[in-house]
Parts: structure tokens; sequence; C-alpha cells
């Protein structure tokens, strides 16, 4: 039944799913070496969400990068957690995963106007308008591109570009770097740096409470925010494009892929 339930919610989602972050949610940020990494996939607002289950169909990539070796997941479809499995080596662990192509469909022009406005999206709603589309019944498509970031071991090592179209790339080791300037990250969009974009950042503190921030990168896609320790962080940033549908009924004529990634700093 609960796979059912991932299936439905990954395949076939409801008219405000996408308005959900997805995410990668270690169970432990920093283990020991030659211990098992556990990991959650997560869907949902303001940081909380239940976990659901690894569905290879949904999956096009999920590995763990740890230095120059690429180690493909062990995960089999139904696992809870998505992730569990043990790295050989020690370092800065990164969890990558892209998902499939997912489709919805807007049952509430309300619901598409509060996307845009909450991930701004300039110019889209006028776009919208000037292409003839309708406020509802109209689909469109998206796309996950995440990563996480686990010490094992001492967690020496560092983020890098790992080619996927849309990423939050760490400019810095949150397990080893000093952070007291703030903790540096790159957008990346089709192998540029995207500029002037508006990612948001989650913070989770030690006594639960959740906040969200809003920043922009600058000319080298890049952006600083502050951190505190013992706390939890989701970087998020979203691109939007047109499609043009051959069959209106059918195809989506909005695109959306969403990056993130998670790390958490020490105490």
């Amino acid at each position: 039944m609960r796979l059912f339930i991932a299936l439905l919610f990954f395949s076939s989602s409801a008219t405000g799913a996408i308005a959900h972050e997805f995410w990668v949610s270690p169970q432990r940020y920093s283990v020991a070496q030659s211990d098992t990494i556990f990991a959650d996939f997560r869907v949902g607002q303001n940081f909380k969400a239940p976990s659901y289950a690894y569905i290879p169909q949904q999956s096009t990539r999920f590995e763990i990068v740890l230095g120059d070796q690429v180690i493909p997941a062990e995960s089999r479809i139904g696992d809870r957690p998505a992730l569990a499995q043990r790295i050989e080596g020690k370092g800065l662990a990164v969890i990558v995963h892209e998902t499939t192509d997912a489709k919805l469909t807007y049952t509430e022009w309300d619901k598409f106007t509060g996307f845009v406005e909450h991930k701004d999206f300039a110019g889209a709603l006028e776009k919208h308008a000037e292409r003839g589309l309708p406020q509802t019944g109209f689909k469109e498509t998206y796309r996950r591109y995440v990563k996480s970031l686990v010490a094992i071991g001492d967690g020496q090592g560092s983020d890098r570009n790992m080619g996927l179209r849309i990423e939050v790339i760490a400019l810095a080791n949150p397990y080893t770097d000093d952070l007291s300037g703030g903790f540096p990250v790159q957008i990346m969009l089709d192998g540029a740096p995207r500029t002037n974009a508006q990612i948001e950042v989650f913070a989770r503190a030690p006594d639960d409470t959740v906040t969200s921030t809003f920043y922009r990168t600058d000319d080298q896609g890049q952006a600083t925010f502050p951190v505190q320790p013992g706390t939890e962080y989701l970087v998020d940033s979203v691109a939007l494009e047109p499609r043009e549908p051959k069959d209106f009924n059918k195809d989506p004529v909005w695109h959306s892929d969403w990056a993130s990634l998670t790390f958490k700093t020490p105490e």
C-alpha cells in the first residue's frame, strides 16, 4: 500500500504538488568510516515532509560521488529509506539524484500564479497570456535534480559540478571549512552560471523550527548566506521555461527544473 501511494504521488501528482520541494534527507550527515549512509527522499513544504520509497522508473540517475569515485546507488524498488549503503573510503560524499519528468494539470489559476510569484519567474504570467493559454486545464512537466553532502570519517573534500541540467554547487565544505563568513553556493543552468536568480534557503534549527530566506545570485551565479551551528539547510533553485505542445490535451505548455542541496553544519 505504501509503495502504491509513493507511485501515485510521483507519477500522477495532484494539482498543487509542483509547489513542493524535493530533497535528499540523510538520517545522519556525518558518519564514521565504513558506517552505512541512510538517506530518505522527501517531498513537502517548509522543509517538513514524510519519506517516500525509491522507485527506479522515476529515477534517471542515483549515485554517490566520493572524490574521484562515482558509486551507483544499490537501492531497489520500494526501499525506504531510499538509500542504505556503506561506502568504502572517507571524505565528503555527494549524493546525486535526478528524477524523470513528472506531469501535472492546473485546475486552479491561483496555483500557477502562486508558484510563479513564489519562485520569482518574472514575466511568466504575461507570457502565458500572450501565448493565448487558458487559466485552467493546462499542463506542466517538471524534473528534480537533488544533491546532499555527507561527511564520511574526516569529511575532507569538495563538491563540484556534477553535470546536472540545473545544479546547486557548494563552494565550501560545511564539515571542514571556516563558515564564519557564510556559506557560498553557485547555481548552474545548462552548464553556465545562473545569474540574477532567486534561491531559497530553508534552515532547520536544533529545536526543529524552520525558517526560509531568499537570496539572489550575482554575475557569477553565486550567493552567500549566513549559517549557524548544528543547523540543517536546504538550498532550492527553480527554473521555468515554455514548451510548445503538439497536442494541448496531452502535452505540457510549461516545464520547470528544480535543484536542491542539503547539508548540516556541525554543532
